[in-house]
């Protein structure tokens, strides 16, 4: 099975952002996972921006992100959101990378379901 996680939190709302990350590493040991950053999220990928990201009563953002991209999930950030911030791939994690509808739609039509 395969799962496409949306997520439009970043540090505005780390619970939600948080609950992203949890939902997609349970995705993430289960099969093909994906999460699509777009908004405040596409923060999240970038460089240093999830250290210090701790919702209350949860893992660390960055922990969690750690996982996720360990079990084998990939994170898509909106490209068009990272064009209007100014971020290149080089400004990225490791385990993330820009992608746009395209990469998406794709995933999509290929049988992923969408979980958040």
């Amino acid at each position: 099975m395969s799962y496409l996680i949306n997520n439009a939190w970043g540090d505005n709302n780390v619970e939600k952002a948080t609950v992203a990350f949890v939902v997609g590493n349970g995705a993430a040991s289960r099969g093909d996972a994906r999460i699509f950053l777009t908004n405040d999220a596409v923060n999240l990928a970038v460089k240093g921006k999830a250290d210090g990201l701790h919702a209350e009563g949860y893992a660390p953002v960055k922990d969690l992100i750690i996982g996720f991209v360990e079990k084998g999930g990939i994170i898509w950030v909106c490209k068009a959101c990272a064009d209007a911030k100014g971020l290149t791939q080089a400004d990225l994690i490791q385990g993330a990378e820009l992608g746009g509808a395209g990469h998406t739609m794709a995933f999509l039509d290929a049988g992923g379901q969408v979980l958040l």
